[in-house]
Formats: C-alpha cells, sequence, structure tokens
C-alpha cells in the first residue's frame, strides 16, 4: 500500500473484558495487558461504550461489518452482552448490510443459552483447544493451576449440541509442536474439520525465547508433518493457513494479515473505547485514541497509524530476493520485533520462524501448487457449464 493512500476497509478487534480471563494459560501474550488499566481489578466494556462503538463503525462504508470478538475472554461479558450487541447491529445497521461476528473463546463459559443465542445469529467461534487432555493441560491452566481441557469439550458438546458454527484454534508450543499427527487425528475423532494452527512465540526482556516457544526449526517440521497427513484430505479438512496459501495462488488475494504488505487490517478497541494497531502491539505508546472522541476517518489518517502499518514491508533484504515473499511478506511483525528492548521496533530483522517458513514452502508448495491448478480446471469447467445452459436457455427463449 503506498504511502499516500489509507485504507477505507477495515474490521473491529474488541476486547471487551481487556485482559481480564477466567483461566490463566501460561503462553498467553495478553493477560499482562491488564497493566495498561492498572486503575481496577475488573473490566467491562459499558452498554454506553458499546453503542458508541457498533453506531460509529457501522455508519462508516464497509463491504462487511466485521466484528471479532476477543479477550482475555469475552464471554465474560455473559449472555445478555452479546443480546445487546446483535440488537445493536440491527438497529444501526442500513439496510442491505451485511455483518459478520466472529468471537475467540476459550469454551469453558458456554451455556446453552448462550449457545443458541450465538446459533441464531450465525456467529463464527474460534475454541482454543491445543490437543489431546495431556498436552492441552499442560499449559491452559485455569486460575487455581488445575487443567482447562473437560470444561472445553463440555463447552464444544453444546456447541454442536445448538449447530454453531466453530473451528478449532491450535496454538502450536513446545508441548505439542512434534505432535502435528497426534492432534489432527485427535481433531477429526472429535468429528472436527476446520482446524487452525498459530505458532506461539514469546520473548524474556532480554530477547531469549520464553519455554514454551517454538523456533522457525520446529514450526517448519510441524507444518511438514501437518501436510502431509492433510493432504489426502484437502478435500473434506479446511486447515486455515493451507486455505489461505491456496486462496492466494488460485485468486491472487491474501486473506491473512501475515500475508498483507500492510498492517492496516483492522483497530484493536479496548473495552473503554481505547484504539491501538494490533492487539500484538496494544501499548501506550501506540495508543491512537479513543472511539468516545475520535473519529474513524481520523484514526485512518493518523501519523501513527500509518507509520505502524507501513512497517510490514519494510523487511530484512533477504526477504526481497526470497522466492516465497508473496506467500509470506516477511511475517508477522511480532516475529520480527524481538531482542533486546532497544531492537524491538528494527522491521528489518528477519522473522524468528524465517527458516521453518522456507523450510515449509521448498518442501510443499509445489503441491499446493498442483491443488490449486486442480481448482482453477475445475472452476473452469464449471464456467463453461454454467455458460452453456445460459445459451441454451437464450436459444429457447427466442424460439
Amino acid at each position: 500500500m503506498a504511502g499516500d493512500q489509507r485504507p477505507t476497509r477495515f474490521s473491529l478487534l474488541i476486547k471487551p473484558t481487556s485482559a481480564d480471563c477466567n483461566l490463566a494459560c501460561t503462553y498467553c501474550f495478553y493477560l499482562p495487558k491488564a497493566g495498561l488499566y492498572p486503575q481496577s481489578s475488573r473490566h467491562r466494556m459499558s452498554d454506553s461504550t458499546l453503542k458508541h462503538i457498533i453506531s460509529k463503525y457501522m455508519a462508516t462504508d464497509q463491504d462487511t461489518y466485521s466484528f471479532g470478538w476477543q479477550g482475555g475472554e469475552p464471554t465474560l461479558m455473559g449472555v445478555d452482552f452479546f443480546r445487546n450487541v446483535v440488537d445493536l447491529q440491527s438497529r444501526c445497521g442500513r439496510p442491505g448490510s451485511i455483518v459478520a461476528n466472529g468471537l475467540q473463546t476459550n469454551a469453558t463459559l458456554i451455556t446453552d443459552e448462550l449457545a443458541r443465542l450465538l446459533a441464531e445469529y450465525h456467529f463464527l467461534l474460534g475454541v482454543s483447544l491445543d490437543g489431546p487432555e495431556e498436552i492441552h493441560n499442560t499449559y491452559r491452566k485455569n486460575l487455581k493451576g488445575t487443567g482447562s481441557y473437560k470444561r472445553v469439550i463440555e463447552g464444544i458438546g453444546l456447541l454442536k449440541k445448538h449447530h454453531v458454527e466453530f473451528n478449532i484454534l491450535i496454538a502450536v508450543n513446545a508441548a505439542n509442536v512434534e505432535k502435528a499427527r497426534e492432534i489432527y487425528n485427535f481433531l477429526l475423532d472429535l468429528d472436527i474439520r476446520f482446524h487452525q494452527y498459530i505458532p506461539i512465540v514469546e520473548f524474556d526482556d532480554q530477547g531469549g525465547p520464553l519455554p514454551f516457544s517454538v523456533d522457525g526449526s520446529r514450526w517448519g517440521a510441524f507444518l511438514k508433518e501437518l501436510f502431509e497427513i492433510w493432504y489426502p484430505d484437502s478435500g473434506r479438512v479446511s486447515v486455515r493457513l493451507f486455505d489461505a496459501i491456496l486462496t492466494y495462488l488460485v485468486e491472487g488475494s491474501p486473506i491473512l494479515c501475515t500475508m498483507g504488505e500492510d498492517c492496516r487490517q483492522y483497530f484493536l478497541v479496548e473495552y473503554n473505547g481505547d484504539i491501538y494497531p494490533c492487539d500484538f502491539f496494544a501499548s501506550p505508546e501506540l495508543r491512537l485514541g479513543n472511539v468516545l472522541d475520535t473519529d474513524w476517518n481520523a484514526l485512518l489518517e493518523s501519523p501513527g497509524y500509518r507509520v505502524f502499518g507501513e512497517q510490514k514491508s519494510d523487511w530484512n533484504e533477504i526477504c526481497a530476493s526470497c522466492a516465497f515473499l508473496k506467500l509470506c511478506m516477511g511475517d508477522c511483525l511480532k516475529h520480527r520485533f524481538y531482542g533486546a528492548p532497544g531492537l524491538q521496533s528494527d522491521p528489518r530483522r528477519l522473522s524468528w520462524l524465517c527458516s521453518g517458513w522456507k523450510d515449509f514452502y521448498q518442501t510443499c508448495l509445489p503441491a499446493f501448487q498442483r491443488i490449486a491448478r486442480r481448482i482453477q480446471r475445475q472452476r473452469s469447467r464449471e464456467l463453461n457449464t454454467r455458460l452453456a445452459s445460459s445459451a441454451i436457455r437464450s436459444s429457447e427463449n427466442k424460439r
């Protein structure tokens, strides 16, 4: 995106409970963000702030009004909050408006009533589950220090009961990075065919990886093993990263923010209306304003947002000659801003996972390209069939 062009399309990532959560997952990057608002130990979005966010956003010109509800744990807000959400969206939307609601949850607080509401209004859920019980409970514990697996499975059962659309988000960490096949088969045994896999990478103050993190070598090996077992199932199991690769190869469209050349794709909205450019970078110096007193256009045009977004394409010189740049775009800035505090703002550092991405693409891209060509041929046949059918109908109408 050229420096003199600002985005006009954007989505919202809203944290109505800030960093508050009923779990205390070891690797959670957002729990420490409670330090943004130390004046209170309990953070809940008010009705007036919610109304302000929805009404102002739905007054902008968007193809789809996309709301992502995250935390912490957003279901701490309770069912009445989300009932208010859909009511406000209905009242604020113009005729024909398209609204999409996504909710990322640990699923431990799902109730029958909440599941019914989520199903009725077609929320798409991401449910965090790191694998079978022993693996999941390694890092995903409740506030008492015990594993959360059993309650997550109960929550998934309620989502299935009420036909809520959901996928599983696997956080790939030190406990499961060598178990791609086991995790994949575990999800299939649960009859779950929509998967997301994201790498966990966090650093200490000296720039060293925290014990639960993965490195490039292990991340690449995980993806290759996952691809190997997924490839025969490619028509019946969705892996979001793999779907994104195929979408790019077939249509030339990046659908993951990490594959974009500019990080101005959404705004993070905190419980009190504070705006940040990304939840990975919610810090006082990157605060852009507050939705209660700042217009969206002013936020889009703000120098801070522009500078932040343009860092994405300010990548290492090695990236410029990399055969996989269009699929990686230097990777997420979070994976490039590691090291001592004074170096954290250098976007030209190679991604911590660079070697893994290269290994994965070198091994698996030819197979992705074969699948992409198959999809393109199928689409071409379908188009020709429709055109032929249309021609026949047109001919018949002239008789």
